[in-house]
């Protein structure tokens, strides 16, 4: 009876890790393309190991907008929230607004998931990680590529430079 119980129980988990698999595939597969402008970081990160530190600009706008709406009162520590940007031609997104509900979108807008943590808005993570001694290729980092789903939660995908070039051999 044990046997069958671990067996059935193997076999649940195994099922449902690749359904989360398979989640990912296909929102990497079928997420709408957006980027997002990198803001300055500290560059030491490059030099601490095979990451970089990542932060963005429209990140730094959601903080601001965060600390006009509670008006001089600390921001909370831990905020889940999605923020609704605009897409240029190139489809880069520029800040437009907090959402506060479900209000309609305009054919350029669309809504993106954040993570407030510790002070610092995290789209999916905040660093890039990437094979030992290639810092030097991703110094020249402007743009993050991201593929976002219907529900507004983003993928990071790969870096880019200020003409939207990719910095690394992913294509997605």
């Amino acid at each position: 009876m044990n046997k069958r119980i671990v067996a059935v129980a193997t076999l649940v988990i195994l099922a449902a890790v690749n359904w989360a698999i398979w989640e990912k595939e296909r929102h990497l597969a079928e997420g709408e393309v957006v980027y997002l402008a990198l803001a300055p970081v500290d560059p030491r990160s490059l030099m601490q190991g095979d990451y970089m530190a990542l932060n963005f600009a429209v990140g730094n706008r959601i903080r601001a907008a965060l600390r006009e709406r509670e008006r001089g009162n600390e921001t909370a520590n831990a905020v889940n929230g999605r923020v609704v940007v605009s897409l240029d031609e190139r489809r880069v997104a520029h800040f437009q607004r907090l959402e506060s509900g479900e209000e309609d979108l305009a054919d350029s807008e669309m809504r993106l998931r954040y993570r407030l943590r510790n002070g610092r808005v995290k789209f999916a993570t905040d660093a890039f990680f990437f094979q030992e001694g290639q810092a030097e290729r991703y110094a020249a980092a402007r743009y993050g590529r991201f593929r976002v789903n219907d529900e507004g939660e983003p993928l990071l995908v790969s870096l880019h430079d200020d003409d939207l070039a990719p910095l690394g051999e992913v294509k997605r």
